[in-house]
């Protein structure tokens, strides 16, 4: 998708209620995204557009440390001059409370996001348009607002359910949290009506937009998180179907050269060459000591915005010998010159820089390898099969990174598989080094029920390696799985906190 084509709703709905009337006549802000605005299939398309906008802002922060960074994968390089940041390292460390910003930031950015997509859904129905359009529109929508509280319910457990579009003052506060049931039937709910909606592929400006493929991925993946392995199996079978294949070679899907490629099912689109569009990846992830080194651009000063998402030595460690993802996707050839340790620094999204501090790397959501082990995993929750067909597509993966294959009786025996516990850590294993950085750790942790001890003994290691973490870090329990309700909602809108 062409990023222009989606970032329009913000200025459109600003200055379309203006032009006719004089501002005596015009009705109260408050309505101006009601009759006000929606008038034309256009009205509504720039709506939709606005909806994909959201996710520009949150996938350059907030997916990354919540999905990644709070995991075992990534941590961050300790900035004593400069701690203005240091709200993200609570993140990592687990030491987060209700008032910490990038909590509240990630709650206010999706339930705009998620009003964004009501307010389509509300006046869509109202507009003359082809019966295509109106499917596209609707499933569109109800995929990304799907997505977003698909990211909630699994970081903050039950949260309000807003599905209709705020029309007035008086409709702000919310019924309060629902369960996490009622949101997870929300969930997939709209993505079962959008799967009916949506076309398989795109082209020409629409290519990026979700489709089928992304409706029904993402409702496989919801279906195994609640660990309904037969749902999850029916869903991503018809994934298959429907043309994706994997790239023969991995650097290859990352490359902005190549986006949207067969293997993509859902990518954040950016646009390196225009203000407000662009992605920032190669500069946030490289050591804030290593000047234009890593970044290739002398005219950007580094400090307290970069040396996140480190790739941690447990990281470094879980790449089989040979396995040509490990390059791909991190390095080791950067010396800090004060420590003279080698930091860590991720290098899948560094393609180098467009105009200064401004990149072309899209970031992917979902991935065709992921439907494979997605399914890989849903048949063997069913019921072990040496040699059988999860055999057949954990082995797809593993040859694109040029590894032998894993097998029931293997006389090595780190590529052997005997049984159902065994086939279940090979998975976990590998989509650990097939999507390292791209934000799914942290949600195979808590899905699997790996993440109390995993993260614990992370933390061990963290704290026995570096001296500048604060006490009572990495203090995980279950209570800590969950983030805190923002303090701000707890306030206003009187929701029950999380025990922490």
């Amino acid at each position: 998708m062409k990023i222009k084509y989606i970032l329009l709703s913000t200025l459109a709905i600003s200055i379309t209620a203006g032009c006719k009337k004089s501002f005596l006549d015009q009705s109260p802000e408050a309505t101006i995204v009601g009759t006000n605005f929606f008038k034309t299939e256009t009205d509504i398309k720039q709506a939709v557009n606005g909806a994909y906008s959201s996710l520009i802002g949150m996938g350059l922060t907030s997916y990354w440390l919540f999905g990644e960074m709070r995991s075992d994968n990534t941590t961050y390089q300790y900035n004593g001059t400069d701690r203005g940041l240091e709200q993200r390292e609570f993140v990592d460390e687990f030491l987060s409370s209700a008032t910490a910003p990038p909590i509240q930031q990630f709650w206010q950015e999706s339930y705009t996001a998620i009003a964004h997509c009501n307010d389509v859904l509300n006046h869509v129905g109202n507009i003359t348009m082809t019966d295509a359009a109106k499917n596209q529109y609707t499933g569109e929508v109800k995929v990304l607002r799907a997505f977003h509280y698909f990211n909630l319910v699994r970081q903050f457990g039950g949260v309000p359910l807003r599905i209709t579009a705020t029309q007035s003052p008086s409709d702000a506060r919310s019924k309060g949290r629902a369960s996490e049931a009622e949101v997870y039937k929300q969930i997939i709910d709209d993505l079962t009506d959008a799967s009916t909606k949506l076309p398989a592929k795109y082209t020409g400006n629409n290519i990026g937009r979700v489709t089928q493929g992304t409706a029904l991925t993402l409702l496989g993946k919801v279906y195994l998180t609640q660990k309904n392995y037969a749902e999850a199996l029916t869903a991503l079978r018809k994934v298959t179907t429907l043309g994706y294949a994997m790239l023969g070679d991995y650097k290859n899907v990352f490359d902005p050269s190549n986006k949207n490629n067969s293997e993509s099912i859902f990518e954040i689109q950016y646009l390196g060459s225009q203000n407000g569009l662009s992605s920032n990846f190669l500069y946030q992830f490289a050591p804030w000591t290593s000047g234009s080194t890593v970044t290739g651009d002398p005219g950007t000063n580094l400090g307290s915005g970069n040396g996140y998402n480190i790739p941690t030595q447990d990281m470094i460690n879980a790449y089989e010998p040979g396995d040509v993802r490990k390059d791909a996707s991190l390095s080791l050839n950067f010396t800090d010159p004060t420590s003279h340790k080698i930091v860590p620094y991720v290098i899948k999204f560094n393609h180098g820089f467009v105009d200064r501090g401004k990149t072309n790397d899209d970031f992917p959501i979902l991935r065709y390898p992921d439907v494979l082990l997605m399914i890989a995993e849903s048949l063997n929750e069913q019921g072990f099969a040496a040699g059988g067909e999860a055999f057949n597509l954990l082995n797809q993966v593993r040859s694109r990174a040029h590894l032998p294959a894993k097998t029931a009786g293997n006389a090595d025996p780190a590529l052997s598989v005997n049984t159902q516990a065994e086939f279940r850590d090979a998975i976990f294993q590998e989509r650990r080094v097939e999507f390292a950085f791209e934000n799914h750790r942290w949600y195979d942790l808590l899905r699997t029920g790996k993440a109390v001890d995993i993260m614990n003994a992370h933390g061990g290691r963290q704290i026995a390696e570096f001296s500048t973490i604060p006490a009572g870090s990495y203090k995980v329990t279950a209570n800590k799985l969950l983030l805190p309700i923002p303090q701000r909602e707890v306030t206003l809108d009187g929701l029950t906190q999380n025990p922490q």
